[in-house]
């Protein structure tokens, strides 16, 4: 396989991986008020993504690949809400232990991530373009 095919493959296994983790920070902000639904349950709980580096023999290049996709075994805070469905007796609710700014920062990270993928997709293509052209040209 050549390079620039090997750095597409490369670069693709990184857009995957990027958008895996985007799609996890998305769930972790859309639940992030997201209670129980009776006094005293567990509310919805942080999700976390882990990559592995998988060696591609085909291209000798190494790939990136999700592990897994876990549950954040922190302590879920509480806060004083009385009126809430979920409130125990003395009027705690479990709220979710997702803190918006480590997501915000996460989702972040992971556009960048993607982003610098895409890039270097562009460029191999525009390379490979490049090559046809000249082996027509000749």
């Amino acid at each position: 396989m050549d390079s620039l095919t090997s750095a597409l493959k490369i670069a693709a296994s990184g857009l995957s991986a990027q958008s895996d983790r985007l799609r996890v920070v998305s769930e972790n902000l859309a639940n992030a008020q997201s209670t129980g639904n009776t006094p005293g349950a567990d509310p919805y709980r942080r999700k976390t993504i882990s990559f592995v580096s998988e060696l591609d023999r085909a291209s000798g290049g190494t790939t990136v690949e999700v592990n897994s996709i876990d549950r954040d075994p922190s302590d879920f805070p509480v806060e004083f809400q009385p009126g809430n469905e979920a409130a125990d007796d003395k009027g705690y609710v479990k709220m979710p232990n997702v803190n918006v700014l480590v997501e915000m920062a996460d989702m972040s990270e992971a556009n960048r991530s993607y982003e610098a993928n895409l890039q270097v997709i562009k460029q191999a293509r525009d390379l490979i373009s490049m090559t046809i052209e000249l082996m027509r040209n000749q």
